[in-house]
């Protein structure tokens, strides 16, 4: 070490053993008008478990107990939170940044279908420019006191999850799967990545846990045993709670009104937030 060392290791050539390498920081800034209390990411091992209807439920259970929720939905290819909402306004800026839609709840949403001229329009973009996208929802939206953001995550482990885990100041994931061996695999793997960059994991969500038979009340496991709980304990999780299959939350996400679904299977995540 020279004698006029200033410990800044970034700007030194020399090749001391006492250098320190500094880990570059990727964190993006909120928008200097936005107040967000806690960011909470659902992610999932691959597509078709039903993430984003968790994080809709997940802001509407929140909102109903008195808590200003909102969500961001990083799933730019994939964008499905506006329809669930049954959201037909576009969002819209002004010279201070751009504005989420609320919804008739009071559910503020931010999504790339938000912005489009139609919302079938196909989002043809490369992974970087997706992943700039993400990054404007954070640093561009005015987010006007949130007290839960739910950031719903595109399926998997690549451009998004890592760039919105290296980027914002994501406060925990939940991790969401549904009851086939083979789900419970690709979601070990979405689990692992979390553990690798440090973010916390609030616990997991299954999805289509059971069907309960309107007729008997009897429950039956449609897609087989659910392999949930062995997950849990590899990774000394909880698991939050077990949606069932039901008709009446695909016909509200069908007609726009997923904030008027009936259930209370999330209610315990709810009450771990509150906490968390």
């Amino acid at each position: 070490m020279s004698d006029h060392c200033d410990q800044n290791c970034s700007s030194c050539s020399e090749n001391c053993a006492d250098r320190q390498e500094q880990q570059e920081d990727f964190t993006e800034q909120l928008h200097e008008m936005s107040n967000v209390d806690r960011v909470i990411g659902i992610i999932s091992g691959k597509g078709g478990v039903g993430k984003s209807l968790v994080a809709s439920m997940l802001a509407v259970t929140m909102n109903r107990m008195g808590y200003h929720t909102a969500i961001l939905d990083a799933d730019i290819t994939g964008p499905s939170i506006p329809k669930a909402f049954g959201l037909k306004r576009k969002a819209f800026g002004d010279e201070y940044g751009l504005l989420p839609v609320r919804t008739k709840t009071g559910i503020d949403i931010m999504s790339v279908n938000l912005l489009l001229e139609n919302d079938t329009d196909p989002v043809i973009w490369r992974g970087p420019i997706v992943a700039s996208v993400v990054k404007q929802f954070w640093t561009e939206v005015i987010w006007n006191n949130v007290e839960f953001l739910f950031i719903d995550l595109p399926p998997g482990t690549g451009d998004v999850p890592l760039t919105v885990f290296q980027s914002i100041a994501v406060d925990g994931i939940i991790v969401v799967t549904s009851p086939q061996e083979l789900v419970s695999m690709i979601v070990t793997k979405a689990v692992k990545m979390a553990e690798m960059m440090d973010i916390p994991i609030i616990g997991l969500v299954e999805n289509m846990s059971y069907f309960k038979c309107p007729d008997n009340g009897k429950d039956y496991k449609i897609f087989g045993d659910s392999h949930i709980e062995d997950i849990a304990d590899q990774h000394n999780l909880k698991v939050l709670a077990k949606i069932p299959i039901d008709p009446n939350i695909s016909i509200a996400c069908d007609k726009g009104e997923i904030e008027f679904f009936e259930g209370d299977w999330l209610e315990p995540v709810a009450q771990v937030l509150e906490k968390w």
